[in-house]
């Protein structure tokens, strides 16, 4: 007969030590996984008026919204990476972006093409001020990946919230 051991088995992994508490590993992951949800939600509303924008700027602006989810789909790669480098599991399914992140979906019905701008502008400052809230965290941690991921992001919001907003001026 066998005797049961009480001792716990060994992870064959090795525990995670990267000059991060896991604490703040976990706290980084949880704003990132916002990040993540606000970049992805911003994605599938630029793509959405892309696919449906109509009107006088019809070219010039289906043009620029595909450039902008491009960059938005080539960003969320390296975020959900930076999750997994931390030790956690990135969110990954509609349910979990729509928990996670701060922007509205996109409207059921297209609305016209500078509401569509205007939505996107909203967008881009609200992933910007997503993006800028994980600071402090990351900071206290000493996270330097995580804070250059998150200036490049921020700096890239800011220019397209700005040059969006360009276009609703008169």
């Amino acid at each position: 007969m066998t005797k049961k051991s009480s001792a716990p088995a060994k992870s064959s992994v090795p525990a995670i030590n990267i000059g991060i508490s896991e604490r703040d590993r976990g706290a980084i992951a949880a704003g990132l996984s916002r990040l993540l949800a606000d970049t992805y939600t911003l994605y599938l509303t630029t793509h959405n008026f892309h696919w449906n924008v109509t009107g006088p700027m019809f070219s010039s602006l289906h043009a620029m919204f595909m450039a902008r989810y491009t960059e938005l789909w080539n960003a969320v790669d390296p975020t959900a990476e930076r999750i997994r480098s931390l030790g956690h599991a990135a969110p990954g399914s509609y349910a979990q972006f729509a928990h996670l992140s701060s922007l509205k979906d996109a409207p059921a019905t297209p609305p016209k093409a500078l509401e569509m701008v205007a939505i996107l502008v909203e967008g881009h400052e609200a992933v910007a001020r997503t993006a800028r809230s994980l600071f402090p965290v990351v900071e206290k941690a000493g996270d330097e990946p995580t804070a250059d991921l998150l200036t490049q992001r921020i700096t890239v919001h800011e220019q397209t919230a700005w040059m969006l907003r360009s276009l609703l001026e008169e």
